[in-house]
């Protein structure tokens, strides 16, 4: 079976139209969620687009989380954002219960620049506990470029850490838009990707926390192309021995959103099969055609069935057996035959 722990949600224009009206009104006219029913998602164009484009690509089962550019966590004010941020889970967990052979939900809690990390974890629960979720999100940087939030070495991320572990759902590393600065939002994921990792290894949080679970997205922002360069860093600032950096770095795991078999390769050299994890991000930023190979940017599976140095042992953590021990509550049957039997 092939998971793929990184993916959008596919939705109906018209929930964007409604995100459109809440940023023109500011709230003048309440924050009451929109509301489809379950006909209209199970049936929309979109959601049928999605489940071809799995076919076409041999996934059986995608996670969905809300799309993250269209999260507009710097936006004011808080309610206007956990209001969307309900829509969205509210419309994933419609699929997921149109689908649930073929979908899992994966959450973002509502983040604002300025406000605690707290603040979502009311609607972190209620995904969880309530529409059954097995993930989420985390946005590194709310601010979308401003500097008003602290990295991850912060204690103002102490509570999420807490929640993810009560819970017991990993996070998965993902920022958002970049409104300030020089940066696209594509290279803002690789940048804050890259500071995430550093900000864990080179503090207390995974000390403090040894049961956390955190994936980081993209295979990591620049780790592992640029690790000598930060395993040099972290002794050079007495954070330690080269080994610890690297035993601190096998407490992390990275998904395979790379789009690329050499830097797949030396991912995988760094981190390990035990620690990577299939993600795609298909559809998404990757959905152009590769001229090289003539599919999409983001048919990452043939790249990785490629690699003559990894073990089928190896392929099968990284499509199935990894998410299956970092994701307990992941409910999909394992039997291949269950999956087509419920298309």
């Amino acid at each position: 079976m092939v998971i793929d722990i990184h993916a959008h949600v596919c939705a109906a224009p018209e929930l964007y139209q409604w995100k459109a009206v809440q940023l023109s009104a500011r709230g003048a006219h309440g924050f009451a969620p929109r509301k489809f029913s379950d006909d209209f998602v199970r049936d929309h164009p979109e959601t049928k687009r999605n489940l071809r484009i799995m076919d076409s690509v041999g996934t059986d089962v995608q996670f969905l989380s809300p799309r993250p550019f269209q999260l507009m966590h710097a936006e004011k004010p808080l309610k206007m954002i956990e209001a969307w941020a309900v829509a969205n889970h509210d419309y994933i967990a419609q699929q997921v219960r149109a689908f649930p052979n073929r979908f899992q939900g994966v959450c973002s809690p509502p983040q604002a620049a300025g406000e605690p990390v707290s603040a979502g974890l009311p609607e972190l629960e209620r995904c969880v506990k309530q529409l059954g979720f097995v993930g989420l999100l985390i946005d590194t940087d709310p601010g979308e470029g401003d500097n008003s939030t602290p990295t991850l070495a912060d204690e103002y991320w102490y509570p999420l850490w807490e929640k993810m572990i009560e819970l017991d759902v990993p996070g998965l590393i993902h920022s958002s838009g970049c409104k300030h600065g020089r940066e696209t939002y594509s290279q803002h994921f690789i940048s804050e990707e890259s500071m995430a990792v550093l900000s864990l290894i080179n503090s207390r949080v995974l000390v403090d926390f040894p049961k956390l679970k955190i994936i980081v997205a993209h295979g990591g922002g620049s780790i592992p192309y640029q690790i000598g360069r930060w395993q040099a860093d972290h002794v050079m600032k007495g954070g330690g021995t080269v080994e610890q950096f690297n035993r601190r770095l096998r407490q992390l795991y990275f998904d395979t959103c790379l789009h690329s078999k050499k830097s797949l390769e030396m991912l995988l050299s760094v981190a390990g099969p035990e620690n990577v994890l299939f993600g795609t991000e298909n559809p998404g930023s990757g959905s152009a055609a590769n001229p090289e190979t003539g599919r999409s940017f983001d048919d990452i599976k043939p790249l990785i069935d490629s690699i003559s140095s990894l073990s089928e042992a190896g392929r099968a953590k990284i499509f199935e057996e990894n998410a299956r021990r970092l994701f307990p509550r992941l409910a999909i049957p394992r039997a291949q035959e269950a999956v087509h039997a419920s298309r």
